[in-house]
């Protein structure tokens, strides 16, 4: 019996332990907060148009000859009915803003095992280098499972790398290193655009991130690396 106690007690600590040191993806917890905003505003949105509907019912003109008389409250009644929304308000706000802030810090807490690339943005194209010295244009090739880190600057002005699908949005600008990460768990094409007006093209600045299995993505990587390499031999011979 004692051993079933303690399988059953290693099992637990090692699902627990498991939980805490599982990536949790950020377009979740998005999503989740989204989800939280448009409940509140529903539920609100409703109690105000209830209490709309029963004021224009209550005190409306009954026939065309009747004159309304405004009723002067009391004092008690002026505070209550300025303090009292006022509290909703302010206390469904900080819920929100709360929620968001700790959303927003365990998103930027990015996980150890993850692909670095680099991105340079620049009018109009997304420049990306592997850790390897591979580059790509407009398109992100990365693999299924693993999260993926983008440091990020420009060559010219501010432009605004947006990943929809990955709900990841970030500015890239000269002079400095920003960053941002995303979590692609399933194969797939998502589609990049510039969430920031960069100039008359700025509508043309797209790309995508195709995420790929682990496999096909160590295959592509080392078959690109072995061109990149042999590039820089055939230059070196000339």
């Amino acid at each position: 019996m004692h051993r079933i106690l303690v399988a059953a007690f290693l099992a637990a600590a090692a699902q627990a332990t498991w939980a805490e040191n599982a990536i949790k993806d950020p377009a979740a917890g998005w999503d989740r907060l989204w989800f939280e905003v448009l409940v509140d505003i529903t539920v609100l949105g409703v109690a105000f148009a209830l209490v709309t509907a029963w004021f224009i019912l209550r005190y409306r003109r009954r026939n065309p000859n009747e004159v309304g008389r405004a009723e002067k409250l009391t004092a008690a009644a002026a505070v209550g009915w300025t303090v009292i929304p006022m509290f909703i308000f302010m206390a469904d706000d900080f819920f929100l803003a709360a929620n968001g802030w700790q959303l927003w810090n365990a998103y930027r807490q990015v996980p150890a095992d993850r692909l670095e690339i680099k991105l340079e943005s620049g009018m109009y194209s997304w420049d990306y280098t592997y850790p390897n010295g591979v580059q790509t244009q407009n398109v992100l090739k990365v693999p299924a499972g693993k999260p993926v880190l983008l440091r990020m600057t420009s060559r010219d002005t501010i432009h605004s790398h947006f990943i929809p699908d990955f709900r990841v949005k970030e500015d890239s600008m000269p002079g400095r290193v920003t960053y941002l990460w995303f979590y692609p768990q399933k194969p797939g094409e998502h589609i990049v655009t510039c969430a920031e007006y960069c100039g008359i093209m700025h509508s043309y600045m797209v790309g995508k991130v195709v995420v790929v299995p682990e496999a096909e993505f160590t295959a592509w990587y080392t078959q690109e690396e072995k061109k990149l390499a042999e590039t820089g031999a055939q230059k070196k011979g000339v």
